[in-house]
């Protein structure tokens, strides 16, 4: 029984936690971390050479996952995912099957396995240190482009190498900054949360 019960001891508060209620808070962020997903989605920067546009998609999916933990992170991204095939919530107000099912859908896609992942390991803690942020923020990213990258050359019949420079290459120096604003937000928020505890 002892063995049983160990994992579920390891899993820490997240920022959500911290917010009174249970279900109907949950319903809540949920949706909204849905549609901050969707509102920086329309933050678009076109690149030549690459149908792949720098977006704040990302920055919000970290910051969802972190906020949320794993089943609620997933749950949101997984709800935006939902929502983006009748509304205008992918990136640049794209909507429908064919952005899902496209060259950007896996990177859509992505976004639930990213937001899990770095809930987790805001779960154990990685959204309360700068450079466990950092780290978390990173892996997120990479799990993005580790399904995004292969789909963009399924879909549009590139090479590795023309998918790479294409798909991936062009996004690591904004990933790293996405991952830096993400490693200053969530220590500072749990530094606010600390001083308002104290104050009760």
């Amino acid at each position: 029984m002892s063995g049983a019960a160990a994992p579920a001891l390891d899993r820490r508060l997240v920022l959500a936690d911290t917010i009174p209620g249970a279900r109907v808070r949950d319903a809540v962020l949920v949706l909204s971390g849905a549609l901050l997903v969707a509102a920086l989605a329309q933050v678009v920067i076109p690149l030549p050479g690459t149908p792949v546009p720098i977006t704040g998609q990302t920055l919000g999916v970290g910051l969802v996952g972190a906020c949320l933990g794993m089943n609620r992170g997933a749950l949101s991204l997984a709800l935006y995912t939902l929502l983006g095939l009748f509304l205008p919530f992918y990136s640049d107000g794209g909507s429908g099957t064919e952005v899902l099912f496209g060259a950007n859908g896996g990177y859509i896609f992505g976004f639930i396995l990213a937001a899990a992942a770095i809930g987790y390991l805001a779960e154990r803690g990685a959204d309360r240190k700068v450079l466990a942020a950092f780290a978390a923020f990173v892996v997120g990213q990479l799990l993005i482009f580790g399904i995004g990258v292969p789909v963009l050359k399924m879909s549009l019949d590139m090479t590795w190498s023309a998918a790479i420079a294409a798909g991936f290459t062009p996004f690591i120096v904004g990933g790293l900054i996405k991952a830096a604003i993400g490693a200053a937000v969530l220590p500072s928020a749990w530094a606010l949360v600390r001083r308002f505890e104290r104050r009760d």
